[in-house]
This record gives C-alpha cells, sequence and structure tokens, in this order.
C-alpha cells in the first residue's frame, strides 16, 4: 500500500502519531489526517518534511491541544 505513516518532530526525537494515513489536509489550526476506514484527526502543527520515498510526514507541534476530526 500507498499510505502514509505521521511522525511528531519534538525534542529532536520522532514520535510515530498515525500509520496508514491516506489523505492529509492542511487545515486552519494543525493538520487532518485521515485513514481509510477510521475517525480522522486533526493535529495542531505544520509540515515539516515530506519523504515520498519513504512514505512518512513530519509535522513540527503548535501549542494548541489534539482534537477529532469532526467539522464544526
Amino acid at each position: 500500500m500507498c499510505q502514509a505513516t505521521v511522525y511528531i518532530l519534538e525534542d529532536g526525537q520522532q514520535r510515530e502519531v498515525m500509520r496508514d494515513v491516506a489523505h492529509l489536509v492542511v487545515v486552519e489550526g494543525g493538520v487532518r489526517l485521515e485513514q481509510l476506514f477510521e475517525e480522522p484527526r486533526i493535529l495542531p502543527g505544520r509540515i515539516a518534511e515530506i519523504d515520498f520515498l519513504k512514505h512518512r510526514v513530519y509535522l513540527i507541534p503548535s501549542e494548541a491541544k489534539e482534537s477529532d476530526g469532526k467539522r464544526p
């Protein structure tokens, strides 16, 4: 499969936050991550890097808390 794995970069470390991400959308205050058969999640932060060959997305966190992916 060609889904991506998303990591948060914190304190010089990378922490995996979601596997099998099929869709990523930049939204106000963060990034919305969607898997094929799961509820989407919105992570506060911004994209730092995308490695297309390794199917990895690296995010830099912001101060806001994670929310569910439901739109207001």
